[in-house]
């Protein structure tokens, strides 16, 4: 089935202009400026005026907690792909701290049947690395797989690479992209312990940051970025914090991702949104979060990601030994993004860097004889409030915030998956392929 999506303009590879996209079943079959001939919109099966709107890709979201199995009371894979593409996000990599965690391949491939059944977006899902299951990371297919996962200090979950013999033989003998959770585990619970010593353990929420301090995200990424360079790994650095740690990523052999949270909430935060920004790591201070904008700007930082990590309201109550860290993004965080930064930027961020960070195969980009993966988004303000949440957590630390965008409608492999505010039930997305 031939679609033809014009009148709009096209956001796609640092250019911005006037044209439309013509899809042809699941793939792309023309990216053009100006106008389409009137043979072009005769013998389309169905054409779509966006009066404007941004053509974009399609969001590949490099960081997802969609709780499934194990915590599906606040989220499944279900409830938060419709809410991906809601977003415009056509793609998303899923982690594997679920309960239990996704350390072997037949809880891997559960995930990936499930998604096949009830994802409307695209789907991969990331194997966690163990201190002992270094066997099973060697037989995993990666170019069927995102990659490997490993958390250096513990989020929700509890799940911990800690044992530097087993880092070092995963970092020397596993050929494909490691993906890290870097805080230290031991600089955190020095500074709990001293913390709870001091003012006892009902500690609020300002402590937080002085728990999951600035050191512990240095010392833990300056480790393992020495580490990858020794062992010739292949590193990514998740939710990147600190200005101080910056300088450790090189944008080749180690890159870094920023999330929606960190670009756009500092440590003064706390007093107006109190618990609903509690993350691992913390929020930083402003001038934390103005490095990372800028890192995101100058390409220090390569990815824009959203750790989006669903919690129930309930369970963010209580001071910050207590309430759960990580918060609902992946829903808002385009229209987010085009708050901060340009279009083309967003686009280059969200889009394009993800596919070729991950050699996605076919998407990331608008160009023929990719997959159909497009997000249209139109000049809209609007307050977003939690009446608007999809996740089945209920709720954004986004709630209240006037926005200059809105997702208008969301195709994936050539489907209408979001359109008019609904959700189509029936799309179905597919697993993503890595030309590795």
């Amino acid at each position: 089935m031939q679609r033809l999506i014009y009148n709009g303009t096209v956001v796609n590879e640092q250019r911005v202009f006037h044209g439309y996209v013509v899809t042809d079943g699941e793939l792309i079959a023309q990216v053009a400026a100006g106008e389409p001939s009137q043979e072009l919109i005769d013998h389309s099966y169905e054409t779509i005026n966006v009066k404007g709107a941004y053509i974009m890709p399609g969001v590949i979201d490099d960081h997802v907690h969609f709780r499934e199995p194990g915590m599906t009371h606040k989220a499944d894979i279900a409830s938060e792909s419709r809410a991906a593409v809601a977003g415009g996000v056509t793609s998303y990599m899923d982690m594997p701290n679920n309960k239990p965690f996704t350390t072997t391949i037949d809880r891997l491939e559960a995930k990936y049947a499930k998604a096949a059944q009830v994802s409307p977006a695209n789907y991969s899902f990331y194997i966690g690395a163990t201190n002992d299951n270094i066997d099973t990371l060697k037989q995993v297919d990666y170019t069927r797989v995102c990659g490997v996962k490993a958390f250096l200090g513990k989020s929700t979950g509890g799940m911990l690479l800690s044992d530097p013999v087993a880092m070092r033989k995963i970092f020397q003998e596993i050929g494909t992209i490691i993906a890290v959770h870097s805080e230290d585990e031991d600089i955190i619970n020095a500074n709990r312990q001293r913390l709870v010593a001091q003012y006892g353990p009902d500690l609020p929420l300002k402590f937080h940051e002085q728990i999951r301090s600035e050191e512990a995200c240095y010392v833990s990424t300056k480790r393992v970025t020495d580490l990858a360079r020794e062992c010739g790994a292949r590193l990514h650095v998740l939710h990147v914090t600190t200005a101080r740690e910056l300088p450790l990523i090189d944008g080749r052999q180690v890159t870094g991702e920023a999330t929606v949270a960190h670009l756009l909430y500092s440590d003064e935060d706390y007093v107006r949104l109190g618990n609903r920004i509690k993350c691992n790591p913390a929020v930083k201070t402003a001038a934390d979060r103005d490095a990372l904008r800028q890192a995101v700007v100058d390409g220090r930082l390569q990815v824009i990601g959203t750790d989006h990590a669903p919690h129930l309201l309930s369970e963010k109550q209580g001071g910050c030994l207590v309430a759960a860290s990580g918060m609902p993004m992946v829903q808002f965080s385009l229209v987010a993004m085009l708050e901060l930064f340009k279009p083309e930027l967003v686009v280059e961020r969200m889009c394009h860097a993800p596919a070729r960070l991950y050699s996605i195969d076919r998407r990331g980009f608008l160009r023929k004889g990719y997959k159909a993966d497009i997000a249209i988004v139109a000049p809209e303000r609007w307050t977003i409030t939690d009446a608007h949440v999809i996740s089945r957590c209920g709720w954004t630390p986004l709630d209240g915030t006037t926005v200059s965008h809105r997702v208008k409608m969301t195709l994936v492999n050539g489907q209408v998956a979001y359109a008019a505010g609904q959700v189509n039930e029936k799309c179905r997305g597919e697993r993503l392929q890595f030309n590795r």
